[in-house]
């Protein structure tokens, strides 16, 4: 684990693999941190220098006093790419991650070899917005347990929830002494804030990143069809579906999630003459 100085706050990142091969940087949803990415960290590092980190307000980072907007932690990928002297990297981002990496594409799409955006939408809705102040409400009354229970259920599949309820019980017993925590309790209602003016849907035409969007059949906070948006509108994107899937897709769907990112970004090879 190390850090960087950001304008001041700590930020903390690893690294994991060959540093001379491409980097991946791994953009967080807003419940996760870096450690979320350990169980897929062999996955990756035979093809990528893996970088992983948390954005403020998330993990080890440093905490905000104030409201802001997602452009800072955009203006963070910056300077942590900066920090590390890496040029350009593959970006894969999921639902709060995949709204960074949006808006990193149209402030410095440079830096950008190309995207995986899992779970994302070119703007924060009106029902995702809604349904966010609906979590910082609930957040206002330090009670971890009803906060993990209007959260948790939107986030996964009713019937990866029903299926796998074993695992979301051993889940919740590991995640309630932390959303009791009301230090977390009001970074997640900064970052839940932070979200609600991203928009990037006047832009999506210039947006010329080579781009894989995964949607999720079952997803209820950003459906399908925002997904579709992107990859009709952006012009050099794809669109794939995860069948039977929530927003966690990457818990759902693992080895899809990883095979869709190793797909896409080492087959660089832009058509196919079928004879």
């Amino acid at each position: 684990m190390s850090t960087f100085d950001f304008n001041g706050r700590e930020v903390y990142y690893t690294t994991d693999g060959d540093a001379s091969k491409p980097a991946l940087l791994i953009l967080n949803g807003i419940m996760m941190s870096h450690k979320s990415w350990e169980p897929f960290k062999d996955s990756f590092t035979p093809y990528f220098h893996l970088v992983r980190f948390d954005m403020l307000d998330q993990g080890y980072s440093a905490k905000m006093e104030e409201d802001y907007t997602q452009d800072i932690q955009v203006d963070l990928v910056k300077a942590l790419l900066d920090h590390l002297n890496i040029d350009r990297a593959y970006i894969a981002g999921i639902s709060y991650g995949g709204s960074v990496a949006l808006q990193m594409a149209v402030k410095y799409p440079s830096r950008i070899v190309r995207m995986a955006l899992f779970n994302a939408g070119a703007r924060t809705s009106e029902w995702l917005r809604d349904v966010g102040r609906g979590w910082n409400e609930v957040a206002k009354g330090r009670n971890g347990k009803a906060y993990y229970h209007v959260t948790i259920p939107y986030i996964y599949s009713p019937q990866f929830y029903t299926r796998e309820n074993a695992w979301m019980e051993a889940r919740r017993e590991k995640l309630l002494p932390v959303f009791d925590n009301a230090d977390f309790q009001d970074a997640m209602v900064r970052l839940t804030k932070s979200a609600e003016s991203h928009d990037v849907s006047d832009r999506l035409e210039e947006i010329e990143v080579p781009t894989i969007v995964a949607a999720a059949d079952h997803d209820v906070l950003t459906p399908p069809h925002e997904q579709r948006e992107l990859a009709e509108r952006m012009p050099n994107a794809r669109l794939t579906v995860f069948d039977d899937c929530g927003h966690a897709s990457m818990y759902e769907k693992p080895s899809l999630f990883v095979a869709t990112i190793l797909g896409f970004f080492l087959d660089d090879q832009e058509s196919y003459e079928i004879e």
